[in-house]
């Protein structure tokens, strides 16, 4: 079903507030972030781009911008800098992130151009940001295994999901090691989120789809979205059984959104999975 009517250029970066019971997501090129809340639709207009979020207690947020990481208060809509993100290179922007189990922030950066390897993917930690891997295109895919142990990520241009172990502090203390080659199965991995049973789902641009992937790489099962590209799942709800996933225009000629008119919106499948708790980004 459709939770948000609004159509997104960029659609990413969902995050499901457990404090406060409420999914925000980010129109990237529009410098924008959206919600809903029991007014209605809400978003907030930025100076520059944005493109995902964890939360920090009930009020506050840790966004990441094309500038730097900072903290936004939902209640006095103000920001504050936290720390600097690739400043020095104004030709790039941010794009997936998600906080992880030891209260750090990893986030992927891109060229606004698409240009191939000038990203890299960062984790902020208790003050500290750190580059962990350099000639990145198209960072996508950050996410958690339950035990904290592992992280997942994926760089689009080459189409395979990769994961990393942990040490106790949340750093990779090992090389990243092929988890899917879906380039070999003519997928194109975006966003991701891991369920509490291990389980990896997985946007797949331009296949309309959110599949599944057991620990063991076996494919269990795929939800069908009303839009071909779509952008990055999450779980939310009550129980955390409500598949959100965000959408893209990006990429469309004017026919093709024609053809599509619920592309870069936002939906809701019930029922789905029983998700993750997001974890609090320690500030």
């Amino acid at each position: 079903m459709i939770f948000d009517n609004r159509r997104c250029e960029l659609g990413e970066g969902p995050l499901w507030h457990p404090l406060r019971q409420q999914l925000f997501w980010f129109d990237i090129t529009a410098k924008t972030m959206l919600s809903q809340d029991q007014t209605g639709p809400r978003q907030w207009l930025f100076p520059e781009m944005v493109s995902a979020a964890g939360w920090v207690n009930a009020d506050r947020l840790l966004i990441a911008g094309e500038t730097g990481l900072f903290l936004f208060d939902l209640i006095t809509e103000t920001s504050t800098p936290l720390c600097p993100l690739e400043a020095d290179i104004p030709t790039n922007r941010p794009n997936d992130g998600r906080a992880d189990p030891q209260g750090g922030f990893w986030i992927g950066t891109m060229s606004k151009t698409e240009a191939p390897g000038t990203g890299a993917i960062y984790r902020y930690h208790r003050g500290e940001i750190r580059r962990l891997y350099n000639g990145i295109s198209c960072p996508n895919a950050i996410c958690f295994t339950p035990d904290g142990q592992t992280a997942q990520f994926t760089d689009n241009a080459h189409g395979r999901v990769m994961r990393v172990a942990l040490d106790a502090e949340g750093w990779p203390k090992s090389d990243p090691q092929v988890f899917l080659d879906l380039a070999a199965q003519g997928r194109d991995p975006d966003g991701a989120v891991i369920a509490a049973d291990g389980v990896l789902w997985i946007a797949e641009w331009g296949s309309s789809r959110v599949a599944s992937y057991a620990p063991d790489g076996q494919i269990l099962r795929a939800i069908g979205f009303d839009a071909p590209h779509t952008s990055c799942p999450a779980f939310g709800g009550p129980d955390l059984t409500t598949l959100y996933c965000t959408s893209a225009l990006q990429g469309m000629d004017n026919s093709a959104r024609t053809r599509h008119p619920h592309a870069g919106k936002t939906f809701a499948a019930l029922g789905i999975a029983k998700g993750q708790t997001e974890h609090r980004v320690i500030a």
